[in-house]
């Protein structure tokens, strides 16, 4: 295997031969870290927090490397917040950027200057924004408390942090795996000037507390020799070199430095999933010197490579806003396997597995990844979409069924829907490469076609929930409570999402010659007029016995919804439009209620479910509306602030949406290999594609008052339509735009212009 010190000399030479190699300059990852108090909504709602923390590090690795202001591992709380006003140490984090799930399997090390003190809070200090300097291959601050200059870098399963002690005195480096159930372990070996540990992960969601059969394990390297040490657990700090050997049970350890004097310490980190010897490897491989700055170069150069896949034209704060949503849709799926390719079996156990051929990834947000982040990776790097979803089809095999929200490498059933099923079969209709097309089917079509028997697996997360009654009813009837999932209920959002996904499910089937399954799974493809009463238009709660909830109000959030309102939920049937459009009542009342969702500001742009919906007057032959939306959303939602979320990241789909939206077009229904065209934001976008071709979009005269389509061309000849086939983009060449400040309402309005429904 070779070596990211060979790999990433190759990647620095392909951006140095970029006319412009720094796109990392352009990345605030700072962006999200604060809350935006958003109309309406609880300012302590943790659904108003981008949860974005500011990561060093390479995309999709192992491991994050960021300075921590607020301990535990628990739900809902990010290593770092921008509003908190003290750092407790620098966490190796594996926290789902953007999300409201928990970290695990982190440690966290802090340096300290003339006191010993292990609590997070009491050894924190207090710093400057002022002075913190956050990119995503660099990180540094000064811990004003202690006179210490931190910084840190690092690549995907080892970092190196440089601590500069700028006064005399007993120099001490603490170490916490982050453990709350404080049964994590840790040893020190000070001839080699080294500490080991691991910190045992333990589920959420379904199986909640249970071990999840594998742990985070890290090796700490000093270099500087180590002059005492000790470890403490939750009640006792135990002092002494006879003491840390094989403290099984401790919940942290600390070292004091044989130097007293100012300098620089420095102290590389390795993780891995399988083995603390594994971790050894790991960091043999990506970090083998002591060259701070030769590991920041790597890591810049492999940033510079990633973002540079699209290079744009246009002022600062655009690039700003572009650049850092780009980095932040790079954190996950992350890589879970080791450089040898050993990774911890799906679903618990025990057992070390190992890769036949590329990247196991782990911490899947698929609720939220499938709508626009794993379409940005069909484009920009379909070679690593595959290994992904090979990963999926390795999780299906060993756990016996399809996963719906593959987290901490276990079954969670988190979320509603089942689309993995989706992102899979995305992936297979866009022909990505690295898996097997007919094992993925056979375990898509298991959990689409049968309910899990086994009530223990099926509480466990294993098969989609409310199956019984879905195949039953064709909905989810409001009798069947959904008991046995974390989001409970929510039976209209859920039949709305089968309906998608079965959708999905039948172009797989069409494509690989299963014709009596794409006759079933087309026909639930329409389900999702079960649950949308034609006679008031919206998305209702209907009873087994076909009648719908009353009283009905479709602007209140209730149960039968999954975050959102009947009115959020009434735009979900992205596999078919068209039909949506007939059964609401034609074209002038779909236009109507849609100019009514976003005049009257029903949209909410900070949850997932709304995300395609301005794009939905493409479907009723008015583009120029989307373009007017899509600005507007783009310039409403998104700030260059810490505070330029208005909702949780969850895993780079906030961040997707800006990228597809700035670039011009987005993926309103994964599955079907097209594109809806959106407006711009940058004269021209140039798309670097993984097969050494070009797509360019250029938007001839566009600003911030120049939204609106005039005419296009697609490689020179006119082009009428209001979307993209993604065979055209894979291909190559040139889209172009001509922009103006007024709407030019014939342009691809006719009926043969508009996005396909139920299929190309």
């Amino acid at each position: 295997m070779k070596s990211w010190t060979i790999l990433l000399s190759t990647l620095c030479l392909f951006s140095c031969n970029q006319q412009e190699s720094k796109f990392e300059k352009y990345v605030d990852p700072l962006i999200g870290t604060d809350i935006r108090i958003v109309q309406g909504k609880d300012k302590n709602s943790t659904e108003e927090r981008g949860q974005i923390m500011p990561a060093v590090g390479v995309p999709h690795g192992m491991t994050n490397w960021v300075a921590q202001t607020q301990a535990t591992e628990q739900k809902c709380h990010p290593p770092y917040y921008y509003f908190q006003d003290a750092i407790q140490g620098f966490r190796a984090s594996h926290w789902m950027n953007g999300s409201c799930t928990q970290d695990y399997g982190s440690v966290t090390i802090m340096p300290l200057c003339n006191k010993l003190e292990t609590d997070p809070v009491k050894r924190s200090s207090s710093f400057d924004h002022t002075k913190e300097i956050a990119t995503p291959s660099y990180y540094s601050v000064d811990l004003n408390d202690y006179g210490i200059h931190a910084e840190l870098t690092g690549l995907s399963r080892a970092g190196i942090m440089q601590f500069s002690f700028e006064q005399d005195g007993d120099h001490y480096i603490v170490i916490e795996p982050n453990s709350d159930e404080g049964v994590a372990f840790v040893e020190v070996d000070p001839e080699k000037k080294e500490i080991t540990g691991y910190n045992p992960v333990h589920r959420i969601y379904q199986g909640y507390g249970k071990e999840a059969g594998f742990s985070g394990h890290f090796v700490i390297q000093l270099n500087e020799e180590i002059a005492d040490y000790g470890v403490w657990d939750s009640t006792t700090i135990t002092s002494g070199r006879k003491s840390a050997r094989g403290q099984k049970h401790a919940v942290g350890a600390w070292v004091k430095l044989a130097s007293d004097k100012p300098g620089k310490t420095l102290v590389k980190v390795a993780t891995s999933f399988t083995s603390i010897d594994n971790a050894r490897k790991n960091l043999a491989c990506e970090i083998p010197g002591w060259d701070f700055n030769e590991v920041r170069q790597a890591s810049s150069d492999t940033w510079n490579q990633t973002l540079g896949q699209i290079a744009v034209k246009g002022n600062n704060e655009e690039k700003v806003k572009f650049y850092s949503a780009l980095y932040n849709a790079h954190f996950l799926p992350r890589t879970f396997s080791d450089v040898d390719g050993s990774y911890p079996k799906f679903d618990g156990g025990g057992q070390i597995m190992k890769m036949d051929h590329g990247t196991y990834y782990c911490d899947f947000s698929q609720w939220d990844t499938y709508r626009a982040v794993h379409p940005l990776f069909s484009i920009l790097n379909p070679s690593r979409n595959g290994d992904m979803t090979h990963s999926l089809v390795l999780k299906g095999q060993q756990g016996g069924w399809l996963p719906i929200f593959p987290s901490w490498n276990s079954y969670t059933a988190a979320m509603i829907g089942d689309h993995c099923i989706a992102m899979i079969g995305d992936a297979i209709i866009k022909d990505a490469p690295g898996f097997d097309y007919e094992e993925a089917y056979m375990l898509m079509r298991k959990n689409a076609f049968e309910a899990n028997p086994d009530s223990g697996s099926y509480r466990d997360g294993k098969g989609r929930r409310a199956m019984e009654s879905y195949l039953k009813y064709n909905y989810v009837p409001l009798e069947d409570q959904v008991m046995e999932a974390f989001h409970r209920r929510e039976q209209v959002s859920r039949t709305l999402e089968y309906a998608y996904d079965d959708f999905v499910l039948s172009q797989v089937a069409k494509k690989l010659g299963k014709t009596d399954d794409y006759k079933a799974l087309i026909k639930r493809a329409e389900n999702y007029r079960n649950v949308i009463d034609p006679e008031t238009g919206y998305a209702r709660g209907r009873h087994a016995d076909g009648t719908w909830i009353e009283p009905f109000d479709p602007f209140a959030s209730t149960s039968f919804i999954c975050e959102g309102t009947p009115y959020h939920y009434t735009w979900y049937a992205p596999q078919d439009i068209a039909g949506l459009i007939r059964h609401m009542g034609g074209k002038e009342r779909f236009i109507n209620r849609l100019d009514t969702f976003f005049e009257g500001d029903y949209y909410w742009h900070g949850n997932e479910p709304g995300h395609h919906i301005a794009y939905l007057f493409a479907y009723a032959g008015e583009p120029w509306k989307t373009q007017k939306w899509v600005h507007d959303i783009i310039n409403r939602e998104y700030f260059t602030t810490p505070d330029g979320l208005s909702g949780n990241d969850d895993a780079g789909q906030m961040s997707s949406w800006l990228v597809f939206s700035m670039v011009g077009f987005y993926p309103v229904c994964p599955g079907m290999p097209y594109y809806v065209i959106g407006s711009p934001s940058f004269e021209e976008s140039v798309i670097t594609l993984e097969n050494g071709k070009k797509f360019t979009i250029k938007a001839k005269g566009a600003s911030e008052k120049n939204i609106y389509i005039q005419s296009a061309t697609l490689n020179g000849q006119p082009y009428d339509k209001s979307y993209i086939l993604h065979k055209d983009i894979m291909n190559g060449g040139i889209l172009s735009f001509v922009m103006g400040d007024t709407p030019n309402k014939e342009w691809a309005s006719a009926t043969g212009s508009l996005p396909p429904s139920l299929g190309l």
